[in-house]
Parts: structure tokens; C-alpha cells; sequence
């Protein structure tokens, strides 16, 4: 009898890298360090009001960006927004619980001036101390690359652009003629698959990645047998046929290795962390804009005969239908099979109800679906049923952006896409950022996001 082993596997994600280590922890521990720095700065004792402060400041800024990658003024921005918009939290938490006068105003002022810089200096010094760490003799690292196609020349420019590592790429090895291949990689050639195990004992290449089609399995199979007898590191780069990969990890499922393709961001800590914040800020949100939901309720109603509220049905998380909340803009209310969109000069909707669209107003009431769980502040934003019965045959990935709650904002709409969408370019553009957004997130994105909401809810001249 043969003894099972198989359960004695083990199979290991990638572990997480120095620099997303040290990122995940450099702001939200220099956001802290500064209040303390600044408080004791001014002689002031440090009470549990500002213990309260440092821990919740810590869980609203953890894991911290990785800005290690962007360029010194892409960075300044980027921590200026997401610092900016955590202070218009904070601000609100103190204003709906009425613990501003816990803190003396030239400590949050110092503060907040103090925070940003340190942010900035730390990004700096680590991105410097990284290139120089790169650029050492013992850390450049030589590749090459199996598979000539289009995805071995995407594969050659990343490693290329890398900043944390120097790789010299020497070239290709494919089977196929120069005539087949992609034309910038047929001078950079090097040989066929049988040529890559004594090219790497010859030159002491360290890094070899595969980027064959999925197709061609009985080769690569042969390639990591001849490979494997060297000391190279290998990496399979797959080409799932175009599919838009969102999340991808690799996991163990009982010592069974799945490689993730599609799967939503909010997992884990991820989703206690997104579902807090949606509370904490939808709660605080609907407490100081009663009185203004009061008025446009008023408004609604005296503007046009119906009700003040309009249900609409939506495709909500992994496409299950749910009602959503809108002041009413228009005399009718579309919502069956074949639903119009609104377009600019549209007659169906009311003076009021204009005025409602322009600002984004008619989308307060959505608030109380973020409290319900139906949607989130930051997400998608929800199209009618009939839209996505439409659009999911038409566009690659369409319904992926379903992996998500829905929401009152986001990535897309911040980015010129707001308001109707009379094309399918329009759509395929909406959808790409949605999806850049799944594939991105972080609460500092979410953050950036709000921000850049409000200001365009002020001074958007398009919207309708």
C-alpha cells in the first residue's frame, strides 16, 4: 500500500515585499508619531482623549499607501488629498461627538502641517535609499524571457521600469520564426526552447520567465524539466486569454494550490475595515445633512405631483437585485425592462429636480442603503437592471465590477465619467475604471475619492 502524502503539501502566496511591509506600516506610524512629537512639543500631557485620537487615526490610515514607486510631486499630491481628507473626518467625529475642546488648536494646527512633510521626507529617503539599494553590483539581476509574443515584450518593459531591482534583460528564446514573432523582439533573440538550459549555465542568468500560451502546456512542461536541473529563478507570467485579472493571488485550499483570478478586494480584514468606515462615515454624514434632506424633501414634493422618493431597482454585490434610494428628479419613473437614460435637455426631468442632478443631490438618500449594507460610499456605481442585461453581452468584464457593493461615488465618475453614457465607448471607459478601481484599492484611494467628489459636486459645470 502507498502512503498518501499529499496532505503533507504545503503551498505559499508570495510573501509581501520589504517595501509594501514598511509602506503598510510608514504612514500610519508617522501620522501618530507626529501628534505625540507636536504634543509633548508643546508641553501638553498626553491623556486618553489622545490615545483615542492616535488609535483610530492608526485604523483609518492602515495599511498605508506604497508611494514608494511614484515620483516626488505624484507622491506630495497623492499624501496632501488623502491627508486632507482624513482631516475632514476627523473634523466630523469631533463635531458629532463634541470632543474638539479635548485638544488645543495649535497642536492639531502644528499637526496638521507637520504630518504631510513627514509623510513626504520619509517617501523620499526610502524611494533614494531603495534606488541606491538597486543599483548595487550584487543586486543586479540578469532575465530572459521564453515566449517572443506580445505578452513576453509587456513582460521585458515592466521588468525594465522596475525601480527596486535592476534587471538586465538579454533576450528571447522562441520557437517560432522571426517571421512570427512580435518584430522588436526577433533581433533580441537568443534561441529556441531547447537553447534556454545551457544558455543560463553558460551566463549565469538568475531570472527566467515564461510567458508561453497556456496552450503550448506539453512544452512548458518540458522547458521546467530541462530548467530545473539550474540554479535560475523561474516565473510563469499566464495568459488567460484577455481575461481581466482582478485581485489575483495564489492561495492554498487543503494543501491544494488555486491560483485566484477574479476575486473581490473586500476580504478578511479588508471587508471589517471597508464596512467600519461606511458606517462610521454614513452615520456621521446623515446626522449633520438631516436638515438639508428635510428641505429637498420639501422641495420634491412641492416641485411636481409623486412621491418624494424614488425606489430604483439595481444590480447590487455579486449581481443580486436590491432597491436603491433617489429624491425624485423626474415626472416619470422608468424602471421596468427598457430604461432611458437621462440626457442632457432631457424633458422628464423637473426644474428642481435639474438642479438636484447637477449637484448630485438626488443621490443623498443613498446613505441609508450604506447603513442597510446594500452599497457602499466608495464603489461601481449602480446601473439599471435593463443597462446590465444590456451591456454584459457587449463588454469584456462587464459584470466583474459586481465583485463589489455598489456605490454613491466612485474612481470612474471622479475621472470625467459622470452622468449619462450615450455610447458604448463611454460604457467601456466606465467599466475600465471600475475595474482599475477593484484591482487598486485602499482606503487612502477611497479617501481620495470622497475628496475629489466634493469638489466636483461644487464645480462640475457637466453634470445633469
Amino acid at each position: 500500500m502507498f502512503e498518501d502524502r499529499t496532505h503533507k503539501r504545503t503551498f505559499y502566496s508570495a510573501p509581501q515585499s520589504v517595501t509594501s511591509f514598511v509602506a503598510a506600516l510608514l504612514e500610519p506610524a508617522l501620522t501618530v508619531a507626529g501628534y505625540l512629537i507636536v504634543t509633548v512639543a508643546h508641553g501638553e500631557p498626553i491623556l486618553r482623549s489622545s490615545l483615542m485620537l492616535c488609535l483610530l487615526v492608526f485604523a483609518l490610515t492602515f495599511p498605508g499607501r506604497n508611494r514608494f514607486r511614484d515620483s516626488g510631486l505624484t507622491a506630495a499630491i497623492d499624501i496632501v488629498l488623502t491627508w486632507l481628507s482624513l482631516l475632514g473626518i476627523l473634523a466630523l467625529c469631533g463635531y458629532a461627538t463634541r470632543s474638539l475642546h479635548y485638544f488645543e488648536n495649535d497642536v492639531l494646527l502644528m499637526w496638521a502641517v507637520l504630518t504631510p512633510l513627514l509623510q513626504w521626507l520619509a517617501v523620499t529617503a526610502g524611494r533614494l535609499v531603495i534606488q541606491h539599494h538597486a543599483r548595487l553590483p550584487q543586486n543586479r539581476s540578469t532575465a530572459i524571457i521564453v515566449g517572443a509574443g506580445p505578452l513576453g515584450v509587456k513582460v521585458a518593459r515592466a521588468l525594465e521600469r522596475r525601480t527596486d531591482e535592476v534587471v538586465d534583460v538579454r533576450g528571447f528564446f522562441d520557437d517560432r520564426t522571426d517571421e512570427r514573432v512580435e518584430a522588436e523582439t526577433a533581433p533580441q533573440r537568443l534561441g529556441t526552447l531547447a537553447d534556454v538550459a545551457p544558455y543560463i549555465t553558460a551566463h549565469g542568468v538568475r531570472e527566467v520567465y515564461i510567458t508561453l500560451p497556456l496552450g503550448l502546456q506539453p512544452r512548458i512542461v518540458q522547458l521546467l524539466e530541462s530548467v530545473q536541473g539550474t540554479t535560475a529563478s523561474l516565473f510563469f507570467v499566464p495568459d488567460v486569454f484577455g481575461i481581466s485579472i482582478i485581485q489575483g493571488r495564489l492561495q492554498d485550499v487543503n494543501g491544494v494550490p488555486v491560483v485566484g483570478i477574479c476575486e473581490t478586494p473586500f476580504t478578511g480584514t479588508n471587508e471589517l475595515l471597508k464596512r467600519f468606515s461606511d458606517i462610521v462615515l454614513a452615520s456621521l454624514i446623515l446626522l449633520l445633512i438631516s436638515p438639508l434632506l428635510l428641505a429637498i424633501a420639501i422641495g420634491v414634493k412641492l416641485s411636481s405631483p409623486g412621491p418624494v422618493i424614488f425606489q430604483q431597482r439595481r444590480n447590487g454585490l455579486d449581481g443580486e437585485e436590491i432597491v436603491v434610494y433617489k429624491f425624485r428628479s423626474m415626472t416619470t419613473q422608468d424602471n421596468g425592462d427598457s430604461v432611458p437614460q437621462a440626457t442632457r435637455g432631457d424633458q422628464r426631468i423637473t426644474p428642481f429636480g435639474a438642479f438636484l442632478r447637477k449637484t448630485s443631490l438626488d443621490e443623498l438618500p443613498q446613505f441609508i442603503n450604506v447603513l442597510q449594507g446594500r452599497m457602499s460610499i466608495v464603489g461601481p456605481r449602480p446601473h439599471a437592471v435593463a443597462h446590465n442585461q444590456m451591456y454584459r453581452d457587449l463588454i469584456k468584464a462587464y459584470m466583474v465590477r459586481h465583485k463589489v457593493k455598489p456605490g454613491i461615488t466612485g474612481w470612474a465618475q471622479v475621472n470625467g465619467l459622470r452622468g449619462e453614457t450615450d455610447t458604448i465607448d463611454k460604457m467601456r471607459a466606465r467599466v475600465e475604471y471600475d475595474l482599475e478601481y477593484l484591482r487598486n484599492w485602499s482606503l487612502g484611494l477611497d479617501l481620495q475619492i470622497i475628496v475629489r467628489t466634493v469638489r466636483l459636486v461644487f464645480f462640475d459645470r457637466h453634470a445633469y
